[in-house]
């Protein structure tokens, strides 16, 4: 079995966390390694004066976890600039918010040039190397330009924009070349496998053939959707774990008895969080009767707080939140518990649990596994009902969610007051569709699936 190489921008911590503190993805990503024995490459997190030096090295059974740190020019030109502030406002299809900017790719391309540098030495020849989202599209190109010719693949985890949004990109066709470098490019959905493939048809003339293969710039790969999944097994049983706990038992104790409606996202523009708000406070204006016997939960967790752009939403968030509270609060009730901070999953796993509802609305999403924790963690006597944006990608699988459209505040709201009133009877059926679709495709059978069509050219899932 070949040794796997996982290259991200961020690396989980060498030392395990406590249970139930890793996000799905960690998990997933340490137990591919675990198996297959290898190597986790990817920044440290840390931002030093001093230029690039050898990766710091830790070793955990088969696993060696190995880091770079950036520098502060590195920093602001790769990451806080073209990665976060060109790349994640455009491929989330807000091009109002996107900078183009020539000293920012430039730093873009210097930093997946060093990353491939530091990487090379590390890499045997039988490994295979799989590489993680949009910070890291060029390294396979830099790679082979120094001879690799390992099995390399990649995987964006957010969404591939359509034709007309990626080419107001100044380097589209840079980064598209740069991908094709990749034996297997995965995305989330079939919307985006199309995506991409209609730009390599229509932009720079390539073939598309059956089982995912393309053919473009004297190259061969496979493309393909590989829906990532959630742990669902352990995730449904730290939900009930978690029911009785410190924490959960203050969030019921402090309802009375009131229904709970929640949603848990990163602060990040493209989650729809005003519209989401604006769309229960047209819940509370329609539907009176909610006034005291709801409590919407918003819980933000820090994002990116140097980029101006989150500043802007955290402050426009909290001004809208505190606006209905203003409106409808009273003196033993506030509809609207904004908290901007972090709690673990097993925490956040035991509050869907307790949740009657769940609002997971964001405007653009690759996926979105707050949906299926959220399904994860019911109880299947009394499940929950989940209010899912048809722009997010975990909307093809689950459908037993109320499908909504986010920039419809009146239509949000309606669906939000269905869920509310729903029958018993129809809220198990349709979790029941959901859990097992999330089951069957939990994040294992992903990895497993995406490193076999790597590895063994198995077909596309």
């Amino acid at each position: 079995m070949s040794r796997l190489v996982v290259v991200s921008n961020r690396v989980a911590a060498s030392k395990l966390s406590r249970p139930g503190s890793e996000g799905g993805l960690s998990v997933a990503l340490r137990a591919a390694l675990r198996q297959h024995g290898g190597i986790w490459f990817g920044w440290s997190g840390k931002v030093l004066a001093r230029d690039y030096d050898q990766p710091s090295v830790a070793e955990v059974g088969k696993t060696t976890f190995a880091t770079i740190d950036l520098t502060q020019r590195d920093y602001d030109d790769y990451y806080k600039g073209f990665a976060n502030s060109t790349l994640w406002p455009l491929f989330h299809y807000r091009l109002d918010l996107a900078e183009f900017s020539q000293r920012t790719w430039q730093g873009y391309e210097r930093v997946n040039a060093h990353f491939a540098h530091r990487l090379q030495p590390l890499l045997k020849d039988t490994d295979v190397v799989w590489v993680h989202d949009y910070h890291f599209t060029l390294l396979a190109e830099r790679l082979r330009n120094a001879n690799c010719r390992h099995k390399m693949g990649f995987f964006l985890h957010i969404p591939w924009p359509a034709l007309p949004v990626f080419t107001a990109l100044p380097w589209h066709r840079e980064i598209v070349k740069a991908l094709c470098a990749y034996d297997l490019i995965g995305f989330q959905t079939e919307e985006d496998l199309e995506c991409f493939q209609d730009y390599i048809r229509r932009e720079v003339g390539g073939e598309i053939g059956e089982n995912g293969v393309i053919r473009v710039f004297g190259r061969t790969l496979r493309a393909g959707a590989f829906p990532i999944g959630v742990d669902t097994e352990i995730f449904a049983k730290m939900a009930e774990d978690s029911e009785n706990s410190n924490q959960v038992e203050r969030l019921k104790k402090s309802l009375i008895g009131r229904d709970l409606i929640i949603g848990v996202d990163r602060l990040d523009y493209s989650k729809g969080l005003i519209n989401r708000v604006e769309a229960f406070e047209h819940l509370l204006t329609t539907y009176p009767d909610n006034r005291g016997n709801v409590v919407f939960l918003q819980i933000n967790p820090p994002s990116r707080a140097d980029v101006a752009d989150y500043v802007d939403i955290r402050r426009e968030l909290e001004a809208t939140a505190g606006r209905v509270n203003g409106a409808f609060a009273e003196y033993d009730w506030v509809p609207i518990r904004y908290l901007n901070k972090s709690f673990s999953r097993r925490v956040l796993a035991g509050f869907f649990r307790s949740s009657r509802v769940a609002l997971v609305t964001p405007l653009r999403d690759g996926m979105n596994l707050v949906a299926k924790e959220y399904v994860a963690a019911q109880s299947a006597k009394d499940p929950g009902v989940l209010v899912l944006s048809r722009f997010a990608g975990a909307a093809r699988e689950l459908d037993g969610a109320l499908i909504v459209n986010p920039y419809d505040v009146e239509g949000v709201a309606e669906r939000i007051q269905e869920a509310l009133t729903m029958p018993l009877k129809a809220r198990r059926e349709r979790w029941r569709s959901m859990y097992r679709a999330i089951a069957v495709n939990d994040v294992t059978a992903w990895w497993g699936n995406y490193l076999d069509t790597l590895q063994h050219g198995k077909p596309i899932p």
